[in-house]
């Protein structure tokens, strides 16, 4: 749904997005020329688990195998590593960790934006709100 920003730079309103909820979608987002779709269907009710967001977060890390080395991507993988430590074996998901794992992913955009795993754990992330 667009909105009116009120920018007040007299060339009309800006677009915005607002997502509230998503159930039974395909959601579509990218930069730079790339888009990930993430399709959610699933009977599930509820937010993922410890299990699944672990298994998101190890499949992104497996897929960023490909992505150049460099500085960001070392703190990236630590990033990823430390919160895979944190998720693995555990029953409920920390609070707060959610928070951390979306500014990583914010942080590091432009190294995980083309990797399809980035898609799949934005869409968990989504499913545990905030």
């Amino acid at each position: 749904m667009a909105t009116d920003s009120g920018s007040g730079s007299g060339s009309g309103p800006e677009p915005g997005v607002r997502i509230g909820s998503l159930h039974g979608s395909a959601v579509s987002f990218g930069g730079s020329n790339n888009t990930n779709t993430v399709h959610h269907g699933g009977t599930e009710a509820g937010a993922p688990g410890a299990a699944q967001l672990l298994e998101a977060v190890l499949n992104l890390r497996a897929a960023l195998v490909h992505a150049p080395r460099g500085a960001d991507r070392t703190a990236l993988d630590t990033e990823l590593d430390g919160i895979a430590e944190q998720l693995e074996g555990a029953e409920t998901i920390r609070p707060g960790l959610p928070a951390r794992l979306r500014a990583a992913l914010e942080r590091w955009a432009p190294l995980v934006e083309s990797v399809s795993a980035a898609a799949a754990l934005g869409s968990l992330l989504g499913m545990l709100g905030g």
